[in-house]
């Protein structure tokens, strides 16, 4: 391991525009860093990225004490901080089709361990008390309710960071100048990035915070894998959505089928699939590598297309819950990628055998509801001040010991086992 020398004055250059590197770069110029720049394809709020669209569950339900205390600590700061216009605190129902679902008790043993409220209900007909804008759920739901979560503005919110990152001085580029190719070495030292237009850009330090595309960059297969969740969006008229404004956010921990309240302004019902998802296969420019990537050269959230399974299971969840809108067209589609880790941590260490390089990424599907906290602690770890416990439950693994696929077993993915796209259906988005 290289030691890590800082100066306030060094280049920093962090390859991605979503929540982690954008977090990164703003605190790190508050914390005095003098040239820092943010690379992606497109603006933040990147379209393709996976801390955009409409909406994102801001919740601190975990299994796990220390997400659920940090998470704790980041719903504080979406109600009180400036992000706090794109928060609504519509209360997370957290259901099941068991009568004791075991992760859900697990769940429960967190909150009330560290002192958190939450209700229990032991049938839909006390969900439906609880919740009369869900009066039409069909399903025989157990489960409970944290009043204290609920959802934010994604696109807004991340709208917003960049905009605080440029006023306090960080370069965003987009565009081709902004298109990283490649990371620039010399030996075992990273020297900068090559991009798809102009001469590399040069530094002294380069943050990987790509996500999904990370592994195109550098063999990490064995730390993250890339996986495709599905999302739709159901226009509704101000009527109908007036019809469920009340709702909260609600998921289904049975099929990881979830819900959001409808959009106060535009009138939008989204729903999703916190699940195993889909992967496809994809060569890395000048290699032999085989990776599961979403396509670096165009935009991902462009196509509309669906596994035909995908469709059906979100039919299927707006049947249970809101069956009154299960059969509305879709206004649009799209598979959201996460960047998943075995256990689902975050990836934010040194690369253990390239000097200058730090990683940023893994956040599993849950890394967005961190947004006013995240960039204090991955500037912790790149400051090499983070306490211990951190540095070891976010540490690059070295894939001595992988074994097999990597895939996340952190007990919240729920329905089928994740799918190799075939090759048609790779065509298609």
């Amino acid at each position: 391991m290289f030691k890590k020398s800082l100066s306030y004055d060094e280049a920093i250059v962090i390859v991605g525009a979503g929540v982690f590197g954008l977090t990164t770069a703003l605190e790190l110029r508050q914390r005095g860093y003098k040239n820092i720049t943010v690379l992606d394809r497109m603006m933040p709020p990147v379209p393709d990225g996976s801390s955009v669209d409409i909406s994102r569950i801001v919740r601190y339900d975990y299994s796990d004490p220390f997400y659920a205390e940090l998470a704790r600590e980041a719903v504080d700061a979406w109600r009180s901080g400036p992000f706090r216009p794109f928060y609504h605190n519509t209360g997370f129902v957290l259901t099941s089709e068991a009568a004791v679902d075991p992760f859900l008790e697990k769940l429960k043993a967190v909150l009330r361990s560290q002192g958190q409220k939450f209700t229990d209900f032991r049938s839909s007909e006390e969900l439906k008390h609880m919740f009369p804008d869900l009066r039409h759920v069909q399903e025989n739901f157990t489960g409970y309710l944290n009043p204290n979560a609920g959802w934010a503005d994604a696109a807004g919110a991340i709208a917003a960071l960049a905009a605080r990152c440029s006023e306090q001085g960080v370069s965003i580029i987009a565009g081709p100048r902004g298109t990283v190719l490649s990371l620039k070495t010399a030996g075992s030292r990273v020297l900068g990035v090559n991009v798809a237009s102009g001469p590399p850009l040069l530094c002294s330090k380069v943050i990987l915070a790509t996500g999904a595309w990370t592994n195109r960059f550098l063999d990490l297969t064995h730390a993250i894998s890339s996986s495709a969740q599905p999302i739709g969006f159901i226009q509704l008229t101000p009527e109908e959505a007036a019809s469920i404004s009340q709702m909260p956010v609600l998921i289904n921990m049975t099929s990881g089928f979830f819900i959001f309240p409808p959009t106060p302004d535009t009138h939008i019902l989204k729903v999703a699939c916190h699940s195993h998802g889909f992967e496809t296969r994809v060569t890395v420019d000048g290699t032999d590598r085989v990776i599961s990537s979403p396509k670096r050269d165009s935009n991902n959230a462009a196509s509309s297309f669906l596994p035909e399974e995908a469709d059906a299971a979100l039919r299927h969840g707006l049947r249970q819950v809101v069956p009154q809108f299960a059969e509305k067209p879709w206004m649009k589609r799209r598979l959201c990628w996460y960047t998943d880790t075995p256990e689902g941590n975050f990836v934010v260490d040194y690369h253990p055998s390239i000097e200058r390089l730090f990683i940023a990424t893994g956040g599993a599907g849950h890394g967005f509801k961190f947004l006013p906290i995240l960039g204090r602690y991955i500037a912790d770890c790149f400051e090499e001040k983070a306490p211990a416990h951190i540095r070891q439950k976010w540490r690059l693994e070295n894939g001595q010991n992988a074994k097999g696929p990597m895939v996340c077993n952190d007990g919240s993915r729920r329905g089928p086992e994740r799918r190799l796209l075939t090759v048609e259906e790779q065509a298609k988005l």
